[in-house]
């Protein structure tokens, strides 16, 4: 195997034992860098690097222990090998001040040529192989440097993955856990303690505590999952319920999966939790929107059914145009309604827009306290007062320029009291029998909502009184059917009532 030449500076104040150091050492194939002084020696090791240092110890200026010395205080120089050279017979003390000094052999005058080569050639070899050593050992750290640059490198991407895995299941309502199948340890997420609404610090999953939070109709349900990973099964995913410390129950889905050692024989089980409570509510509340849509359909078809069945005219224009008007009347009601998701119509909005065909000429006055009526409470009071209104467009007060409307309402403990009082319209009587859109109020206030209508024909204007109920009883609300049915029979038998 090739060799790069490494130095070998050879230091004696005289030539011709340089000369002879040359001889003998040539056929070792290395630099040989030869000396006359210590000062010259100094000045070639600070600009190279030299595996082995052969110095005589008798030289003027620097002798041979004083250049170790100085050698030995670099510390590039601390480990060079020197092999001292005497002229003279040294004595043990003088072999131990050479040792102090830096020295690793001595070689007595006359030189034997074969002994001197055997030990340089043994300090260039240990020379070549601690260069070999820091090389492997600077590769080695090179090396090492490199993984563990990698290694962070990787650790900094698992951390962001892990940072990003926790932002998206806190995100997402998600938590994940962890079952030891063999020792029964669980390790749970901050997520898992968050949806369960439990303190990481003071809770301790375990079968039994989680049992615990479970809602008693789903815990055979999840043990029978647990049971079908021991016959078999990997993977599972079912809906569940849990009951929070503080009262509240949770819709959660959970996924789970087993691992197998080489038997087959499962030894952990891991999971993902999502709280879908908000996506169950959605579904009840779409649930209920269906049928509550469904309900005011068939309650809307029955009201029409039964103005289209109800109406009475002398002539087919008069007839559709009656229809018109009271099915013009739902709708405005319906759009009001629809723009509350059907939670309930302010009053004065009713009013409004119920009056509205009237009131470009200023002769109605509206008065009252806010008040938020019931979808059917609405529809129903919305249909009497399109049957007041035009009933005073054809006989009472707004007939006429000089005419006038007060309509009052206030909030009676639980009754809205609403009164319809007509001035400066046509001299009024009162009638020898009751019309189809007087049965109608009545009818729709007194059996739909269980109110009262009060009528008074005075002589400068109709005076109506009508009280409605605030709180509906859902059960007595009336069915699509019912509604047409009873207001058909009430419009045919209904007394006159009279403001006292």
């Amino acid at each position: 195997m090739d060799h790069k030449k490494v130095n070998i500076l050879l230091v004696d104040d005289q030539p011709a034992k340089l000369l002879a150091y040359e001889v003998i050492l040539k056929e070792l194939g290395e630099n040989l860098v030869v000396a006359a002084s210590g000062r010259e020696a100094l000045e070639y090791l600070l600009k190279n690097e030299v595996a082995v240092i052969l110095v005589d110890v008798c030289m003027p200026e620097l002798d041979g222990f004083e250049l170790a010395a100085m050698i030995r205080e670099h510390p590039r120089f601390q480990q060079t090998a020197m092999i001292f050279i005497s002229a003279i017979q040294v004595s043990d003390l003088d072999r131990l001040r050479g040792y102090e000094m830096g020295a690793v052999d001595y070689v007595p005058v006359p030189v034997i040529p074969e002994v001197l080569r055997a030990k340089i050639r043994v300090f260039v070899e240990l020379y070549r192989k601690t260069l070999q050593l820091e090389q492997f050992n600077t590769e080695l750290e090179d090396r090492v440097r490199a993984r563990t640059a990698e290694l962070e490198e990787s650790h900094a991407k698992l951390r962001e993955s892990e940072q990003r895995r926790s932002l998206a299941i806190s995100a997402g309502r998600m938590g994940s856990w962890d079952w030891d199948w063999v020792n029964g340890d669980w390790m749970w997420d901050e997520g898992q303690f968050r949806i369960f609404g439990v303190d990481p610090q003071a809770f301790v999953p375990t079968p039994a505590s989680v049992q615990a939070l479970l809602h008693p109709d789903d815990i055979d349900e999840l043990r029978n999952a647990m049971a079908e990973f021991n016959k078999g099964t990997r993977s599972y995913e079912a809906e569940f319920r849990i009951n929070r410390p503080d009262g509240e129950t949770r819709w959660c889905i959970g996924t789970a999966a087993a691992t197998v050692d080489k038997s087959g024989r499962v030894i952990r089980v891991s999971g993902v939790t999502v709280d879908i409570t908000e996506r169950k509510r959605a579904e009840e509340r779409q649930n209920l929107l269906a049928r509550e849509v469904d309900h005011r359909a068939k309650n809307a078809l029955a009201l029409v059914q039964s103005i289209v069945r109800l109406t009475r005219s002398e002539t087919v224009k008069d007839y559709v145009k009656s229809i018109e008007g009271r099915i013009n009347a739902l709708a405005r009601v319906h759009t009001i309604l629809s723009l509350s998701s059907w939670q309930g119509a302010e009053i004065r909005k009713l009013v409004d827009e119920e009056l509205a065909p009237y009131s470009a000429g200023g002769q109605i006055v509206l008065s009252g306290t806010e008040a938020q009526l019931s979808p059917a409470t609405a529809q129903t009071l919305a249909l009497a007062l399109h049957e007041l209104a035009t009933n005073s467009a054809k006989y009472g007060s707004l007939s006429t320029l000089a005419g006038r409307l007060f309509i009052r309402w206030e909030i009676q403990g639980d009754t809205l009291a609403l009164t319809w009082e007509e001035r400066g319209g046509p001299q009024v009587q009162a009638p020898t029998s009751i019309g189809f859109g007087t049965k109608t109020v009545i009818a729709s206030i007194e059996s739909q909502l269980g109110g009262q209508a009060r009528f008074d024909w005075r002589s400068e204007g109709l005076f109506c009184r009508l009280s409605v109920p605030m709180l509906q009883n859902p059960a007595s609300e009336l069915t699509n059917q019912e509604d047409a049915i009873r207001l058909n029979s009430e419009t045919h038998r209904i007394r006159l009532s009279v403001v006292p």
